[in-house]
């Protein structure tokens, strides 16, 4: 088990300022990306949010991080496909419009299930379509109803990249394409897919950088967020 420090005001101000003011000022939590962090150091964070008793969510977290995090926050909830650690474990009341993520297969669920999951934290609806990739068409053209529904569409889709433009030519939501470093050699381990999405032919594509499940699903919320005079 991952020891964590009794002082960890005192010691995280060696490896970390958090950004406390991030909920009132932006209306959205902190997150921490654990890749890099030794658990020690994650373990410390941990121990801070919970002392002051702020929304987090931990990105990218292996099972050592995962340690360390529930050693300080042992009710933190822990999704070990999205590598993702949410504090405190349920969601907040969700308000706005309804989020979907599609994943073209099923190699690129860990990053599907990261966006879903970010934009679930971030206060939003959100649902996950699995496997509704271009090779059978078919599958996303029979998701018509469930697509035209969403305020905002994360489309998450590694090898040719293809389907964000297919899904834009068919819905009046904006969408935010994810490419993954899923396929073989001539994928470049997501930039071919990336460079499909930045050239898509159909208007109202965003993309974010490889993998970001976290960015795709916080802009997804961001969009999707009530309507305030």
């Amino acid at each position: 088990m991952t020891e964590v420090p009794w002082e960890p005001g005192e010691a995280l101000r060696e490896i970390a300022e958090l950004d406390l003011d991030r909920s009132a000022r932006r209306g959205y939590p902190e997150a921490v990306y654990c890749e890099g962090k030794t658990p020690e150091q994650v373990g410390v964070i941990a121990a801070a949010v919970g002392e002051r008793a702020a929304r987090t969510l931990f990105t990218r977290a292996e099972p050592a991080h995962v340690e360390a995090i529930l050693a300080a926050l042992p009710d933190a909830v822990h999704d070990a496909t999205a590598r993702l650690v949410a504090w405190p474990p349920d969601p907040p009341e969700a308000s706005g419009g309804r989020v979907l993520v599609l994943a073209a297969g099923t190699s690129d669920l860990p990053v599907a299930r990261e966006a879903l999951l970010v934009a679930r934290h971030l206060g939003r609806d959100a649902d996950l379509v699995v496997d509704v990739g271009i090779a059978g068409l078919h599958r996303i053209l029979s998701r018509l109803d469930q697509l035209r529904a969403a305020r905002a569409i994360v489309v998450v889709a590694g090898m040719d990249g293809a389907l964000p433009g297919v899904v834009a030519g068919l819905v009046a939501a904006p969408v935010i394409a994810v490419p993954t470093s899923v396929g073989y050699g001539a994928a470049f381990e997501g930039l071919a897919p990336l460079l499909t999405m930045l050239n898509s032919c159909a208007p109202g594509v965003a993309v974010v950088n490889i993998d970001n499940g976290y960015g795709a699903g916080h802009m997804a919320a961001q969009i999707a967020a009530p309507v305030t005079d």
